[in-house]
C-alpha cells in the first residue's frame, strides 16, 4: 500500500521496540514519504504514540508541547542508575508501613509547579553529548532543576512494595525521576516498573490500534488515518476564504492581524479552508508589550 494522504495515526505501542523502530515499520507499511512520531516513547514504556503521516509530520511541536497522561507502578525500596527497571540497582533498603494518609501527602507535595532535576539517561545535551552517552561511561555531571508541573497524581497502593499511579503533566516531566523522587520522599528509594502513556492532550490510547492492527487495516484499504483538524480539534479554529489562504501561501503574513487578540490562555490558532479542512497554524508572539500573530506551519493543498 502506497498512501499520499496525510493525517495522524494513533498507535498503541508495545514493550520493547524504540519510537524510531514502531515509526520505521508503519513507513514501510504505508509506504508514505513522510512518517514521524510526535513525541517519543521509551522502549520499555507501552501506549499513545503519536505518528504523523506526510503532512502530519508538520505538527510535532504542537503535542510535544502539549499535556500527558501516563499510567504506571513504582517499585518501592530499590534505586537503579536509570530510574526504571532496565538500570543497575543501586541500592537497596527496607519499605516502611505506607497508609492512605501518607500516599494523599505525597500526592499533594507532588502535585503543581515542580522543581525537577533531569535524569543522567535522558536524551538531554551538555556539549553536544547526549546525557545517556556520558551514563553509559559511568559519568555523572551537574544538571539544573527545571521547572515542570503536575496537573493531576492518584496514588493507589498495590501491595507493600508497589505503588500504581495516573498523573497528567507538562512538556519535559521525566515520569521515570517523578517515581524515584516520590521514592526518596518515602524514605526508601524506588524506581519506575511499567509505564504506559495513555493521552496526548485530547487524544487517548483508547482510539489506538496496535501495529498489527494497521497491517489487516491497510490490507483492507482502510488506514485509520485521523484528519489533521481532528487531531487539533483541541485548538480553536476560524474558516478563511481561499483567496486568504492563497495569500498567506504567498507568505503574506500581514493578513494574519485581522484575528484580532487572542483569548486568554490561547496561543495557536488553526485555519480552515471553505471545506473545512485545516490549511494553516498560526501561532500567537509577544514581543514587549505588543503581541501578533505569526505563521507556524501552512499545509499543502
Amino acid at each position: 500500500m502506497v498512501t499520499t494522504q496525510s493525517g495522524v495515526l494513533l498507535i498503541d505501542k508495545p514493550v520493547g521496540p524504540s519510537s524510531a523502530q514502531v515509526v520505521h515499520r508503519i513507513k514501510t507499511i504505508l509506504g508514505a514519504k513522510k512518517v514521524g512520531h510526535l513525541g517519543t516513547l521509551d522502549p520499555f514504556a507501552s501506549g499513545l504514540l503519536l505518528v504523523g503521516v506526510n503532512e502530519g509530520t508538520k505538527i510535532a511541536e504542537v503535542f510535544l508541547g502539549g499535556a500527558k497522561s501516563y499510567r504506571g507502578v513504582m517499585l518501592l525500596g530499590i534505586e537503579t542508575d536509570t530510574q526504571d527497571g532496565t538500570g543497575k540497582v543501586l541500592d537497596t533498603r527496607a519499605v516502611p508501613p505506607i497508609g492512605a494518609a501518607a500516599l494523599a501527602r505525597l500526592e499533594s507535595k507532588f502535585t503543581g509547579e515542580l522543581k525537577q532535576v533531569p535524569p543522567m539517561y535522558s536524551a538531554l545535551k551538555k556539549d553536544g553529548v547526549r546525557l545517556y552517552q556520558l551514563a553509559r561511561q559511568g559519568k555523572e555531571i551537574p544538571r539544573e532543576a527545571r521547572s515542570i508541573r503536575i496537573d493531576f497524581l492518584c496514588l493507589r497502593q498495590l501491595n507493600a512494595a508497589e505503588i500504581e499511579f495516573e498523573v497528567r503533566c507538562s512538556r519535559g516531566t521525566y515520569v521515570r525521576t517523578l517515581a524515584a523522587d516520590m521514592g526518596r520522599e518515602l524514605g526508601c528509594g524506588a524506581h519506575l516498573k511499567t509505564l504506559r502513556r495513555i493521552a496526548c492532550d485530547h487524544l487517548t490510547v483508547d482510539q489506538a490500534v496496535t501495529v498489527d492492527d494497521l497491517v489487516q487495516r491497510c490490507a483492507a484499504r482502510a488506514a485509520p488515518l485521523i484528519s489533521l483538524r481532528s487531531a487539533l480539534s483541541h485548538l480553536p479554529m476560524v474558516t478563511w476564504q481561499s483567496r486568504l489562504i492563497s495569500r498567506l501561501r504567498l507568505g503574506q503574513q500581514e493578513i494574519l492581524a485581522q484575528l484580532g487578540r487572542p483569548r486568554d490562555g490561547e496561543s495557536l490558532l488553526g485555519i480552515l479552508d471553505p471545506r473545512g479542512i485545516l490549511a494553516a497554524l498560526a501561532q500567537w508572539s509577544v514581543e514587549g508589550s505588543l503581541g501578533r500573530w505569526q505563521l507556524l506551519r501552512i499545509f499543502k493543498e
